[in-house]
């Protein structure tokens, strides 16, 4: 009889412990100014910015945004080359709205030789590769950006 209260105990008991354990989803990134951000990253979205980045972008940023390892120096040209999108670059210091405006109307000029993207990829297309570099760039790295993004919108 002790035997089976014991083992009752034994079960019941490991049924609590169990969900103190829940899983409470993403946690989040410290900022520099002491918030704590969840990084959201919409799968669908992450998934299509992959695609359109592999077939439009990745022939100039790398396969997986590696950028060309000089791409401090401007070229024989006075240009630019095409820098890293995933975080080891300096496309984490520019709000998401200039991302998405340099991809849709290109390099400024005499900056970089980058085109104009915005006759050849829809706004959605053009949000969706956002979403997917930012979504490979280390919690630091967004954690600057996202302060960085809520200063640029007066936050």
């Amino acid at each position: 009889m002790i035997r089976w209260q014991w083992v009752r105990f034994a079960a019941i008991s490991c049924v609590f412990l169990a969900g103190c354990d829940i899983d409470r989803g993403p946690a989040g990134v410290e900022t520099l100014s002491g918030s704590n951000v969840v990084r959201h990253h919409n799968p669908q979205q992450v998934a299509l910015g992959e695609q359109v980045f592999k077939r439009h972008c990745a022939v100039c940023h790398g396969a997986n945004g590696e950028g060309v390892p000089n791409w401090r120096q401007r070229d024989a040209e006075g240009f630019f080359p095409p820098p890293p999108l995933n975080g080891s670059g300096h496309e984490w210091h520019h709000p998401a709205a200039m991302l998405r405006d340099m991809i849709r109307d290109g390099s400024p000029p005499g900056q970089g030789k980058m085109p104009a993207w915005g006759g050849t990829l829809s706004e959605q297309e053009i949000a969706a590769v956002v979403e997917w570099f930012q979504s490979r760039w280390p919690d630091p790295v967004y954690a600057a950006w996202y302060d960085m993004q809520q200063r640029s919108q007066g936050r």
